[in-house]
């Protein structure tokens, strides 16, 4: 695998790379434990001065025409794809993916993102529409604060970055202190596509500090967001002051509902694969297997076989499947979690919160499998962000579906039926911003977003630019 970059490390305000202060953030690789580098502590004075390139240059970016900013989107994907190798061996080492699964999805899906976005812009995507006597326009909302994930750190910011550009748009970036150095080697991307100085910028740092500050500017017109559900909420309150567009991707608790016609190991295989990708830590994955009373043990026992095939291993092995988590801290807080389980009664069919046997140093965790869960426990309302799936029985149909809608989340979902038909009758019934069907699989070309407390407003494909888009009518 190619070697990953750790040297371009600053923030990036009007075009400079800028070291900032003493105060460093540390990049930890989480398979080795090593200290790989470490990226400056940006500051409310980092903001506010990215805020201002943004606006400066949002002046000259907002007046491009649809086939200026089409061809810089060709080059940006263009690069993304010069750099895959690059892109996912940073990410590799930054947040532990295997690289095989870096390359595919790591570094793949962005590039069909931006794809995407590319092929909208050249197609029938209008930024103009004739309403009786109005003409409507999709004007640019100015400058958006996008603050990005740690999981898919690359994917996150191509999602929130090329369609705001697109839209026209200017952008303040501020990544995960986590999985920062990706975010780097996109604003090389961007330069190498010929993207005008203070058109996109780039401020690291943590939460309460850049992610407070940028939410609250008044001179950001929109925040987009993607994490936890509690940071969401932090993010609103901030931005609420100014009245700001604000849209959020936030957690999930996604039910997997297998019904009783179903092929049993061919769902059990689906939904553990969905589960234990990027080590479980995916906000859309299927962590509630939802199966029928009288074939729950049938279902363990296909979960655990399956279960055998993940053996936590070094990330930059090409066949490994699952790495480390991202962190000890996220090590401690999915173990916390199996132990509640343990606690509340669920029985562990596989895995469980031991580590010894596990390859040391580095997070690493045991994929686990819950059975005999009920709804209420803890390990089948929140959020775990690892490994871990939790097997509940039900009697009945609308029992499923219940079971399914019973958690504050509303972000994807799954069913699984011998009949289509049947199954698509359940999809409409969750209450999720996504359902695969039969193991359907991710269209970045389809509108995504949750319901309930998995956030607001959409990304992807045209419903990812008009999300980045003031609406205004002309009377004529």
């Amino acid at each position: 695998m190619a070697a990953p970059v750790t040297t371009l490390t600053g923030h990036v305000i009007d075009g400079q790379e800028v070291h900032g202060g003493s105060q460093r953030i540390e990049v930890v690789n989480p398979a080795t434990a090593e200290i790989i580098t470490s990226v400056p502590a940006g500051t409310v004075a980092d903001v506010d001065a990215a805020v201002r390139a943004a606006g400066a240059a949002f002046r000259d970016w907002s007046r491009t025409t649809v086939d200026e900013r089409l061809a810089v989107i060709r080059r940006i994907v263009a690069e993304l794809t010069a750099r895959r190798e690059d892109l996912a061996a940073t990410i590799t080492a930054e947040m532990g993916s295997p690289i095989s699964f870096s390359l595919a999805v790591q570094a793949g899906t962005p590039i069909a993102t931006a794809t995407g976005v590319a092929e909208l812009l050249a197609g029938d995507f209008s930024f103009t529409e004739e309403i009786g006597n109005s003409l409507v326009l999709r004007e640019p909302i100015g400058v958006v604060g996008a603050i990005t994930p740690w999981n898919y750190p690359l994917h996150q910011i191509v999602a929130k970055v090329v369609p705001a550009l697109a839209a026209g748009n200017t952008v303040v970036l501020k990544p995960s202190e986590i999985s920062p150095l990706s975010a780097g080697l996109f604003m090389a991307v961007l330069q190498a596509a010929g993207v005008p100085s203070g058109v996109v910028n780039l401020v690291h740092g943590t939460g309460p500090v850049v992610g407070e500050a940028l939410s609250a500017h008044p001179g950001v017109d929109m925040i987009s967001f993607t994490g936890s559900t509690r940071a969401g909420k932090l993010v609103s309150q901030a931005a609420a002051g100014t009245v700001k567009r604000v849209a959020l991707e936030l957690g999930g608790k996604s039910a997997n509902v297998i019904l009783d016609d179903a092929d049993l190991t061919a769902a059990v295989k689906k939904g553990i694969a969905n589960t234990y990708n990027n080590c479980g830590q995916t906000c859309t994955a299927w962590t509630r297997m939802l199966v029928p009373a009288d074939k729950h043990d049938e279902v363990v026992e296909l979960a655990v076989a399956a279960s055998g095939k993940y053996s936590p291993a070094d990330p930059t092995d090409p066949n490994t499947r699952i790495g480390p988590v991202s962190s000890d801290l996220q090590r401690t807080r999915v173990l916390g979690y199996v132990n509640k389980g343990i606690d509340e009664g669920a029985t562990v069919a596989c895995g469980g919160a031991e580590t010894s046997g596990l390859p040391s140093p580095g997070a690493y965790v045991q994929p686990t499998v819950f059975s005999n869960v009920r709804p209420e426990m803890t390990i089948a309302q929140e959020e775990i962000f690892g490994p871990v799936l939790s097997i509940l029985p039900y009697r009945t149909e609308d029992e499923a579906v219940a079971i399914a809608n019973s958690t504050i989340y509303g972000l994807a979902g799954a069913v699984f039926s011998a009949d289509q038909d049947r199954a698509l009758s359940v999809a409409k019934r969750l209450r999720a911003g996504q359902v695969s069907v039969n193991g359907g699989t991710f269209n970045p070309l389809a509108p995504f977003g949750g319901y309930k407390q998995s956030g607001n407003g959409r990304e992807l494909g045209r419903y990812g630019i008009e999300e980045f888009t003031e609406l205004k009518s002309i009377q004529r």
